[in-house]
């Protein structure tokens, strides 16, 4: 999927809005656990309901690979379901891979090639020849780790080297990498005051914002300083919808979270216009 192809979703759907598929057995409605793919099943409602009002499906990769070969194939019909059924929404496979040359390329064919992911997210800390490797894939997107949104995030990513923050290091080094046009980085919700010097670097690049909701992050707030005439902003949340509810009624109420956030990024929009 091409950038402006995601930006004519989000002003036809008046949405920014993507939902993580961190699909946990431990947590989904009791009665899916008769079923014979539970995951996928659980998957499949949730998109059925929610596919309106978000422009974008991120799966965490991990909460497949914990379940081995069953989640796995879980995630495999989950992503063939969204593409065969719901060709215009964009897929992030939320994998965080993160290796050099040859290995980096094989992590891309499995998720660009096999799977058909539109994105992937990527630990930018080996470099150059850990990230380039994914960006050589036409019309497939890669998502740079910047600025999370965990306690940890402290810990590398705002020290300064040289009196510039990492942070900003990974963001203007990577705007040098051939492809880099495919590039979009997350930043976390809940460092929405980092965003306006995040704009200095990177102006025109979609940013996938995680830790609105659940996490406290500002919906208003990401959208004041990261906003952009493009849009350029995919908004995440993940438990707040697909576990508003743990009975029956899951799907419904998962719709009913998508769409409350649906109407606030309609009203950011209209701002905008």
């Amino acid at each position: 999927m091409t950038t402006q192809e995601l930006v004519a979703q989000i002003h036809k759907k008046q949405s920014f809005l993507c939902i993580g598929l961190d699909t946990d057995l431990e947590k989904i409605p009791a009665f899916l656990l008769e079923e014979e793919d539970p995951i996928f099943s659980f998957n499949k409602a949730i998109i059925d309901a929610t596919h309106d009002l978000c422009v974008a499906y991120k799966p965490n990769i991990a909460f497949y690979e914990a379940y081995g070969v069953q989640g796995w194939s879980a995630l495999r019909k989950t992503i063939k379901y969204l593409n065969s059924n719901y060709p215009d929404i964009f897929t992030i496979a939320d994998a965080k891979r993160g290796d050099i040359g040859n290995t980096s390329t094989r992590y891309a064919k499995a998720f660009f090639e096999d799977l058909n992911f539109d994105s992937i997210t990527i630990a930018p800390y080996m470099g150059r020849d850990s990230v380039e490797p994914f960006l050589a894939f036409e019309n497939k997107h890669t998502i740079l780790l910047a600025l999370t949104s965990n306690e940890g995030a402290f810990d590398f990513q705002t020290k300064k080297i040289e009196d510039k923050e990492l942070y900003k290091e990974v963001l203007s080094v990577s705007t040098t990498y051939k492809g880099a046009e495919n590039l979009m980085y997350v930043v976390g919700a809940t460092k929405a005051e980092y965003l306006k010097e995040i704009r200095k670097i990177v102006p025109k690049s979609f940013l996938l914002v995680p830790g609105v909701g659940a996490q406290g992050g500002s919906l208003k707030d990401v959208c004041e300083y990261g906003m952009t005439k493009n849009i350029g902003l995919l908004i995440n949340s993940s438990r707040g919808i697909i576990y508003a509810s743990d009975q029956e009624d899951f799907a419904d109420a998962a719709k009913i979270k998508a769409k409350e956030l649906q109407q606030e990024m309609k009203k950011e929009l209209e701002r905008l216009n």
